[in-house]
């Protein structure tokens, strides 16, 4: 099990080619995309993932790209602070802004440049059937001539492909939370100063957080049923967006029409991927293809390097792929539990059904602060993204045969 196949080039792929190539094996790294790609929302490295940071090597790239966020603050419709929430009061990895946070694109930059050497790139082109062999898995691609692997590894995302070839449709498997989330880049520069606001109404939550240079992204999550759609009509999710906050106070009006123009708009619904397996034969899943927790979880990044950490590992040192990836699973399944379940907890705070919720919250962030002990109520999340103790895997180079 020497060539491994990673379907997707954002996160967890190019961490597991690195880690691959630190083992002795060879990867390669197919992303539809024309190139890395750019921008993107802030993600959160907490526990265990920082320790998987430190181990590449990028954990001092990692801090210089930090957003500068200092906290959360909820916000009344006249911009009134009504409860805060920062990393000093709820641990580095405890809150819902963690002491290290950083926009996707340069965590994808930082990474990519870290496998530039020893690990194959190919942009532009994409999966459109794999076919297991007793030897490989035979995979035809949209635009390159067709090759064989000895193992493909689905990190292509919510919606991957690789999941739905060998796995079965995403319905199958996506487990709807009842709301829509759309993230975008401001026109303004933004005197922030570190924080993120958020602004909730019953079932709907406006927000701005700051990004490196003065700049800022904006954040609609809304509760909804489904609406039929095509994903890539843009136009019409704009609208979805706009029709759902069309009375909006606070900062609202300027947020919408920022979205309208936003040419890195992003829309999606918020869904957990839940599988009873994350391998078939030859192929295996990793990241948000495999457990998703939605963006609620606050851990989905973490996730995806501790997985790809986990992964990496055991294929390296396991006698056969069929028991590296039981072995992952099982370093990987109570975590991803854990996860998941807070995220349940995330969309109600986001998005509360009346305004006694919303008060109820605030007064419990505002209060528990200062009773003695309190803060262990907040503790959960810095738990959690410390399920995993890494082992220390010997590179393949070094394990006998």
């Amino acid at each position: 099990m020497n060539t491994v196949l990673i379907s997707g080039a954002s996160i967890a792929g190019p961490a597991l080619a690195y880690w691959l190539h630190h083992h002795g094996l060879t990867p390669t790294v197919v992303e539809r995309a024309p190139a890395p790609r750019p921008g993107g929302q802030a993600v959160d490295l907490r526990g265990t993932a920082r320790e998987v940071a430190e181990r590449m090597g990028i954990l001092d790239e990692v801090r210089a790209a930090h957003t500068d966020a200092r906290g959360m603050a909820f916000v009344d419709s006249a911009g009134k602070r009504t409860a805060t929430m920062a990393p000093d009061t709820t641990g580095d990895s405890g809150g819902a802004i963690a002491e290290l946070e950083i926009l996707r694109g340069d965590l994808v930059r930082i990474l990519h440049e870290a496998t530039a050497t020893g690990v194959e790139y190919v942009f532009d082109d994409s999966i459109t059937s794999l076919t297991e062999t007793a030897h490989g898995v035979e995979v035809v691609f949209e635009r390159g001539e067709p090759r064989t692997f000895d193992l493909v590894i689905g990190a292509d995302g919510l919606h991957s492909r690789v999941r739905s070839l060998a796995f079965g449709p995403e319905s199958e498997f996506a487990h709807d939370l009842g709301a829509y989330i759309s993230i975008f880049g401001t026109t303004q520069r933004e005197d922030l100063d570190g924080w993120q606001l958020l602004h909730t109404v019953p079932g709907r939550t406006a927000g701005i957080y700051p990004t490196p240079g003065g700049e800022a992204k904006g954040m609609f999550v809304f509760a909804s049923p489904p609406v039929e759609h095509d994903r890539r009509d843009t136009d019409r999710q704009r609208e979805l967006v706009a029709e759902a906050f069309a009375d909006g106070g606070w900062d609202v009006p300027r947020l919408l029409g920022d979205m309208r123009d936003a040419p890195d708009f992003y829309f999606d619904r918020l869904c957990q991927i839940r599988m009873d397996s994350w391998s078939r034969g030859r192929i295996a899943l990793l990241g948000d293809a495999a457990f998703c927790a939605s963006p609620m979880a606050g851990n989905g990044t973490s996730m995806a390097l501790v997985g790809a950490y986990v992964l990496a590992g055991e294929l390296a040192t396991a006698p056969d792929h069929r028991t590296a990836f039981r072995r992952y699973e099982e370093e990987m399944r109570e975590y991803v539990a854990r996860c998941q379940k807070f995220a349940l907890g995330g969309v109600d705070s986001l998005m509360p059904k009346s305004r006694m919720f919303i008060r109820m919250r605030d007064f419990t962030l505002r209060v528990v602060p200062h009773i003695p002990g309190g803060m262990r109520l907040f503790g959960g999340l810095q738990k959690i993204a410390n399920t995993v103790s890494l082992k220390e895997y010997r590179p393949r180079s070094l394990t006998s045969s």
